[in-house]
């Protein structure tokens, strides 16, 4: 399937990955590998928790757009794995104990098992003769730490959001010296009048727009190693109404750092906004297809539920995709009147017409008596 959708919609260019974790809500205590974890959706003034399975999500980018210049891309789920935490030791626990947990706690975070999926799926790329196209992951700013970048991923290139606060650097030009003792943040250069403002053309919100971004070349970041060169992009807010002749807002500018030395600003900008459609990606396969809500409580089917359900939800992507195309045509269900401007498919329309298309069908399926027949024969 992966193989598949690179041939029909990534003919050229790097092979764009988006990763994101997520946690799958479980109220069972008594559930394997089930911990609290912080709520992404709660809000900024007020922390919550939600208890449940902890997964890492990878797909790969669709760039549909190429094709007719209108399409919006898509993110075809290729990974899956649940990513559990290292439960605490009690209050009773020997110093041994604990000493031992603050150990291994290092080998169970979400960056090790980003670094640990990559690697996997630089493998199977190349297994699948696709040895020559590099593979560029964008992340958020979770896995944008010295884990991640001190790894050393083989043909493979990382950009992920990074603090506006961080402090970087250039090399040194002192003898026996990696990092200048001038620092800066990529705040300042936001801020910094004298450098330029330079536009590239990307692909955003269904249309072609003109993105404005800084570019800074050749950056030190002591997280990241002592040799290893990175480049910085600054990206500018960009303006967006909510109605037609509405206000105009801005969204916040955006900081992002890389260390693919070598391809354009386009490609590198146009892989960090292709990422947000990992997003829909969580919500159809929470909201339309359920997961997690499967009553399971087995060591092996807990995890492996959530993760055959995103294989059937990615193979049903790309089914129609293929089988219809990216726009939302003739052979889907009609919209009510106030949501006829919807020009792509959501999976819930997906999900309608498979039931359609299985209840249309001539031939019948097998009853469960034919199958007690034919069995006893």
């Amino acid at each position: 399937m992966r193989s598949e959708a690179i041939a029909l919609y990534v003919d050229t260019g790097p092979l764009v990955m988006a990763w994101d974790d997520t946690v799958v809500r479980r109220g069972g205590k008594h559930v394997p590998n089930t911990a609290w974890r912080r709520d992404p959706m709660s809000p900024p003034f007020h922390v919550n928790f939600i208890h449940g399975q902890r997964y890492l999500l990878g797909s790969l980018v669709l760039p549909l757009y190429r094709q007719d210049g209108t399409s919006s891309p898509r993110t075809l789920p290729v990974r899956f794995v649940e990513c559990p935490g290292l439960r605490k030791p009690g209050r009773k626990a020997a110093s041994s104990e604990i000493t031992q947990y603050r150990e291994q706690k290092k080998q169970h975070t979400l960056s090790v098992c980003f670094v640990e999926q990559t690697r996997k799926i630089r493998q199977a790329l190349d297994a699948q003769g696709f040895e020559s196209r590099d593979l560029l992951c964008a992340v958020d700013g979770s896995y944008c730490n010295r884990t991640v970048w001190k790894a050393g991923l083989e043909r493979t290139r990382i950009i992920a959001r990074i603090r506006k606060d961080a402090k970087v650097c250039f090399r040194a030009t002192e003898k026996r010296a990696v990092y200048s003792a001038q620092t800066w943040t990529p705040l300042s250069v936001y801020q910094d009048k004298s450098h330029p403002w330079s536009t590239v053309r990307a692909f955003f919100g269904g249309q072609y727009r003109e993105v404005r971004f800084k570019e800074v070349r050749d950056v030190l970041w002591r997280r990241a190693g002592k040799e290893k060169l990175m480049r910085l992009l600054v990206l500018a807010p960009t303006p967006y109404r909510v109605s037609k002749n509405g206000q105009t807002y801005y969204r916040q500018e955006s900081f992002l750092l890389t260390d693919d030395l070598r391809s354009e600003v386009g490609s590198l900008v146009q892989a960090y906004l292709d990422r947000y459609q990992i997003e829909f990606n969580h919500r159809d396969a929470k909201t339309v297809l359920g997961v997690g809500q499967a009553q399971v409580w087995g060591d092996k089917s807990t995890p492996r539920v959530p993760e055959f359900i995103v294989a059937a939800y990615s193979a049903l992507l790309l089914s129609g995709l293929v089988a219809y195309g990216p726009e939302r045509d003739h052979p889907y269900r009609e919209l009510p009147k106030w949501r006829r401007h919807a020009k792509r498919p959501s999976c819930q329309d997906l999900v309608t017409l498979l039931r359609q298309e299985m209840a249309n069908e001539k031939e019948s399926l097998v009853s469960p008596e034919q199958m007690v027949l034919t069995a006893a024969a």
